[in-house]
């Protein structure tokens, strides 16, 4: 669990028109401190010469920034000399190794481009300011090399990635006596002959492409390598989009071929303008990387136009890719899951009991859950629990029941009744919002509420429900913040796949409607939570802000995950942090396999003593229960809140 944040400053490096060598882009930046000020190095790429062919050509560029984040005093620094870069330098990642500046980049030998002519070159400086010598690397297809800025084991280490234009491409490591025996033919003859010994595969799947980012960065944990993780680059049998992202590996101290940890997907994608559209679309792609303190930013390309950063906690990333610590940065699961079933003997909840909302009274928690009987009418069922995950009771007759025109089954069979609902307590009185549906009709927010007494007497004596949401719309999702505000009562909901927000003057129902739809949040372009999203339990009030955990769906394979964000605590509609990774999602066969298959889905949230307690739907037929501390979220978030 961790939270990346992208600089304000974005992009940070854009092509010069004043510079025709850096006319058409200006991109894949590779930065070095050396004392108080940074070195950056890029591919620049040409005006068109229409006299040349290719009209474009590729060199490196350099810069220098005070701050890392503006760039100025830009100039040529790699230009083509040699006949094997004749047609282009690509691509920079630099190391200070043993008091000398190493470049590695892609060079281009020949034009059309083929496997034959991309190798991988090395150019070495003293102080950046002149290049001392150059040198041909590999013999063969590479591209994507950087030096490890200290010896491993005695040696040199080179990381790089060959067979990237003969796929499939493979990262691997090269380790030597001296540096200058990367640049000699027969270190490579010897290495190639057992070069699946080298060999790091950090793919999940065998449609999915990788090469080597940024150059490692020591931590007291391992080799932290940023990489390009490029999902469904080949074509598969799903038809899914191709999604270029930023992953990260965490390698052994000793034996870098070993992976000790790594993300379990991208810690970035494309979603903003600057991302989305340009030179190449759709694509971002890591050269660089700087720590400081505990902040580490992430230097990429963004269409293969401009260059970029991104900021994100240090400790929160490995502490989430560890195997020793990961499982603290997300939800775990309660060993007694699921917690609650169908039981066939009672009709209302015969098929499936899911989608649980929680509320603490005294040292109590009280769940209502969604119950479908197998006609598919949706009712709510009561069960409490006195320890947060034992259910020490739960009742043989529904706490609630469809009693609106607007929930009353219109259609043989089909889906209907109150669905999915999120209580909140204001005073002694307990609000109830849920999906209201009658099988014809687009779905819409109802309202009802009980009396504290009342509820705890399993009275159940309910006020009559309202629809509180306009027709015409799929609206769903929503439940009240526990205080009023000057603006009024606040309220959440969804509408499409949009979290929005509408300020009520007094919780009279009969006469007060939700009418706005300030924007919350929504869904980010090819992330977990890419397809749409919708809040999950009733936020916590603390003192940084509200909590909010919210469920996110999938564009690819519409897997319901869980993720959370901190809304700022004067205006509910401003969000401060959001997490990057999901925090749960389905690993469970009860979650992977149900009624619908992949889902896990919180309607309740509970804070007891250091633990957050998440009752959730799993695959919309059980009921189970996860927990995390709530420091160590709250700490991520308010990490992610500090970045810029």
């Amino acid at each position: 669990m961790y939270v990346v944040k992208r600089s304000q400053h974005n992009p940070i490096l854009i092509p010069n028109k004043d510079h025709y060598w850096e006319t058409s882009a200006s991109f894949n930046l590779c930065p070095i401190k050396h004392g108080r000020s940074y070195s950056v190095l890029y591919r620049a790429v040409s005006a068109p010469d229409r006299l040349h062919s290719p009209e474009h050509i590729s060199v490196v560029g350099i810069g220098h920034s005070k701050d890392g984040v503006h760039i100025e005093d830009r100039k040529q620094f790699i230009i083509p000399e040699e006949p094997w870069e004749k047609f282009g330098c690509e691509d920079p990642r630099v190391t200070k190794f043993e008091g000398r500046y190493y470049i590695f980049y892609t060079a281009l030998s020949a034009y059309p481009f083929s496997a034959q002519n991309i190798k991988v070159a090395v150019a070495i400086s003293d102080d950046l300011e002149k290049i001392n010598e150059r040198h041909l690397v590999t013999p063969f297809n590479a591209k994507a090399a950087t030096l490890f800025p200290e010896r491993v084991g005695g040696k040199a280490t080179l990381i790089l990635t060959v067979n990237t234009d003969t796929p499939p491409a493979q990262v691997v490591i090269a380790q030597a006596d001296n540096v200058e025996d990367f640049w000699k033919p027969e270190f490579w003859e010897k290495w190639n002959a057992n070069i699946l010994e080298h060999t790091i595969n950090p793919r999940r799947t065998a449609y999915d492409h990788i090469e080597v980012g940024a150059p490692p960065i020591k931590t007291k944990y391992g080799w932290l390598l940023l990489y390009s993780y490029i999902q469904n680059y080949f074509p598969n049998p799903e038809h899914l989009n191709r999604i270029f992202g930023i992953e990260a590996l965490l390698l052994d101290l000793d034996d870098p071929q070993k992976i000790v940890g790594r993300t379990r997907g991208p810690i970035l994608v494309p979603s903003e303008a600057y991302e989305l559209s340009g030179y190449v679309e759709n694509v971002i792609f890591p050269t660089g990387a700087l720590l400081s303190k505990d902040t580490l930013t992430i230097y990429y390309g963004a269409t293969d136009t401009t260059g970029c950063i991104a900021n994100v906690n240090l400790t929160d990333l490995i502490s989430t890719m560890r195997p020793e610590t990961a499982p603290s940065w997300r939800c775990v699961r309660d060993l007694h899951n699921p917690v609650i079933s169908p039981i066939p003997e009672h009709k209302w909840e015969a098929k499936a009991t899911f989608n649980p909302a929680a509320i603490q009274i005294g040292n109590t928690t009280h769940i209502l859950y969604r119950a479908l009987s197998e006609d598919n009418t949706s009712s709510i069922g009561y069960a409490k629990t006195d320890d947060g995950t034992t259910i020490s009771e739960r009742l043989p007759v529904p706490a609630y029941i469809p009693r609106g025109d607007f929930e009353l089954k219109k259609i043989n069979n089909a889906n209907s009744g109150c669905e999915d609902p999120r209580l909140t307590q204001i005073g002694k009185k307990i609000f109830m919002c849920y999906t209201a549906y009658n099988g014809v009709d687009l779905p819409r927010v109802a309202l009802t509420s009980i009396t504290e007494k009342s509820f705890l007497e399993h009275s159940w004596e309910w006020e009559n429900p309202i629809l509180i949401t306009p027709g015409g719309f799929d609206d769903k999702d929503a439940c009240l913040l526990p205080e009023k505000r000057d603006e009024g009562y606040f309220i959440i909901h969804r509408i499409g796949d949009q979290v929005c927000g509408d300020y009520l003057p007094s919780l009279s129902f009969e006469k007060e409607i939700v009418n706005a739809c300030i924007h919350i949040f929504g869904p980010r372009i090819n992330t977990w939570d890419g397809l749409k999203v919708g809040i999950a339990a009733t936020p916590i009030k603390t003192k940084y802000g509200w909590l909010v955990f919210y469920h996110g769906v999938s564009r690819s394979h519409g897997t319901y995950r869980v993720g959370a964000l901190l809304l700022d605590k004067n205006d509910p509609t401003v969000v401060l942090s959001r997490t990057s990774d999901p925090i749960f999602e389905p690993e469970e066969p009860y979650e992977k396999f149900g009624i619908v298959n992949n889902v896990v889905f919180p309607c309740g949230v509970i804070k007891r003593d250091e633990f957050l307690y998440l009752y959730y739907g799993g695959g919309d037929r059980v009921i189970g229960i996860a927990t995390i501390k709530f420091d160590i979220l709250m700490n991520a978030l308010l990490n992610g809140a500090k970045l810029k």
